[in-house]
């Protein structure tokens, strides 16, 4: 029933701003006009492919197999300083033909080469030689992480490198606010911030490149498992420089599902027996994560956290400068992944949303990288979706619709948590809502900063606020795993923190200047304003804080610098609702 009013409700429509290309995970860039007439004869130019791009969008679990598949015909390769690109490529096409190539830096210069074939990956493995190095001794294990060596190095040295390293790495704040305080509306700074921070499709592949890397590290213990990737690197909602996160998943090795046999008899493997999943869990990414530490090139700094809730290996991979972690047979996790997918596929205004509330709690350190007592950005993705569902008319479905939209093969039952929810985004029509993204960033401050966390939890399953079942300050119900909450960590101090800062930010949108640029000078205005560093980032560490003062006061000098800037300007003593 549910399901059926929600498909009422609703009704195609083209989505406003840029939408991403979801193969790519990335939007397409918005061009600049200086009048009003002009963006809206260009959105409405948009309008039509925008639809189409919709129809295009393919389910979470296939996109998963197409990258994965395209890693498995992928090397990464460590390149001297001076490398000529063409003749780089031309000896590597000898072993077949190569569909894509770029290079990035970190700790040297590497090189993600994809050939068409997968054999080709085999040719130029056959050519590649174990190094011989004096006074050490080297493991010799084959990977397809290696080096390319010069045979003359003097014939280059004259030659200037042709190569150009591609960005792996999130731009500095500051750097952020100038690009975002160009720009003609505040719909536009979320779709910039968007496009600047997210994953590239470059980064995206050499993700799975690296995933694929430590199966091959698995694999000499497990030839049938495979590593996944969930969470940041494959929900659409990942930035730039996002940990790494993967699981090993032993679920599809053969022969666990029992076969009728016509004869007499049942062969079975013997095998070691442990006291519990979670044991032998433990005991599999401890051998794993000691292969990893011995035997994986690049791989340092490796830590065993196996008396976690949930076990994992944690580590740095140095080739491609990301922080890895990997559990296993972390299914859920690989729901929760294609949930926010699906969503953020939905409307372009999910994804901006989202980037744009994060990147606000980083700057004022509501969030951090360091695990504690703050709001983490999962948590924050789930407000951001419960808010959208909360529109008139809601801008996305709740969990519960869309299990409605099920078919047969969605229906999935994970360690007794019912993980069902429809996987063809097609079957979902998009929502008649037609509030732009200044409207609902206002609207989210406000929201929140006057939500009753006291009393209420927030569950996007259902879409609607529902009794706290226990004293957390903040309780976020875990959309499969219902009993828990995803924000159980944080403490009173940073729940303060940020209803406090989202008023803050209500009401500083709401001032005179705010909501459009004041002439040439790119003096800070709008999104860019809230992200300016501000004397409201003091954080809970246990050290007595002075009083923090009102938001009047703290940001009185920009908005003085906003009225000097601005011709004619009309007194701004806006009042901040509470």
């Amino acid at each position: 029933m549910a399901a059926s009013l929600w498909m009422c409700r609703l009704r195609p429509r083209a989505l406003k701003g840029p939408l991403k290309n979801i193969d790519n995970l990335c939007f397409k860039s918005q061009s600049k006009h200086s009048s009003s007439s002009v963006l809206v004869k260009s959105e409405i130019a948009q309008r039509k492919d925008q639809t189409d791009t919709i129809a295009e969008r393919k389910p979470f679990y296939v996109l998963q197999e197409e990258r994965l598949e395209q890693a498995e015909r992928s090397v990464l390769i460590n390149c001297p300083p001076k490398t000529n690109e063409k003749k780089f490529l031309k000896h590597l096409s000898s072993h077949g033909e190569i569909n894509t190539c770029f290079f990035y830096e970190s700790f040297g210069t590497y090189a993600v080469v994809e050939f068409s074939k997968k054999e080709s990956i085999a040719s130029l493995q056959e050519w590649t030689i174990i190094p011989s190095i004096q006074h050490e001794a080297t493991v010799p294990f084959k990977s397809r992480l290696v080096s390319l060596k010069l045979n003359n190095p003097g014939d280059l040295s004259s030659v200037p490198s042709s190569i150009q390293c591609l960005r792996q790495s999130a731009i500095p704040i500051n750097e952020l606010v100038q690009r975002l305080s160009g720009a003609d509306t505040i719909d536009q700074q979320l779709y910039k911030l968007t496009e600047t921070y997210q994953l590239t499709e470059d980064n995206v592949r050499l993700r799975f490149l690296v995933c694929s890397l430590l199966k091959d590290i698995a694999a000499a213990y497990f030839p049938e498992c495979t590593v996944k990737l969930f969470g940041s690197s494959v929900n659409g909602f990942g930035k730039l420089g996002c940990d790494l996160d993967m699981f090993l998943d032993l679920d599809g090795i053969s022969g666990r599902k029992s076969k009728k046999t016509a004869g007499p008899f049942t062969l079975e493997y013997q095998m070691k027996r442990v006291s519990s999943e979670r044991a032998a869990t433990q005991k599999i990414l401890s051998v794993i994560g000691e292969c990893i530490d011995q035997f994986g090139p690049g791989c340092v700094g490796v830590q065993k956290i196996l008396n976690a809730r949930c076990p994992l290996v944690r580590f740095a991979h140095q080739p491609s400068g990301f922080q890895c972690d990997l559990t296993a047979n972390n299914r859920i996790a690989i729901k929760s992944s294609e949930l926010l997918y699906l969503y953020g596929s939905l409307d372009a205004r999910v994804r901006a949303l989202v980037f744009t509330v994060r990147c606000w709690a980083r700057a004022h350190a509501i969030t951090s990288s360091i695990p504690g007592a703050w709001i983490t950005n999962f948590s924050l993705t789930m407000m951001v979706i419960f808010f959208l569902q909360k529109r008139d008319p809601p801008i996305i479905p709740t969990l519960d619709q869309l299990k409605g939209l099920a078919g047969p093969t969605d229906k999935q039952l994970i360690e007794g948590h019912d993980c069902t929810f429809v996987s063809n985004i097609n079957r979902i029509n998009t929502t008649e809502n037609t509030e732009t993204l200044e409207q609902l960033l206002k609207e989210f401050f406000e929201f929140y900063g006057n939500f009753s966390f006291s009393k209420m939890s927030i569950n996007i399953r259902k879409g609607k606020e529902q009794s706290k079942p226990d004293v957390s300050p903040l309780h976020i119900q875990n959309p499969f795993e219902q009993p828990l909450n995803v924000s159980k960590n944080v403490n009173q101090t940073q729940l303060e923190r940020f209803v406090s800062l989202a008023r803050d930010s209500a009401w500083i949108l709401q001032q005179d200047g705010m909501s459009h640029p004041l002439g040439a000078g790119a003096q800070p205005w709008g999104l860019a304003a809230l992200l300016l560093p501000s004397a409201s980032q003091t954080g809970g560490k246990g050290k007595k804080r002075r009083k923090r003062e009102p938001a009047s006061e703290r940001i009185k000098s920009l908005l003085e610098s906003l009225k000097n800037n601005k011709p004619n300007s009309a007194n701004g003593n806006g009042k901040r609702n509470h």
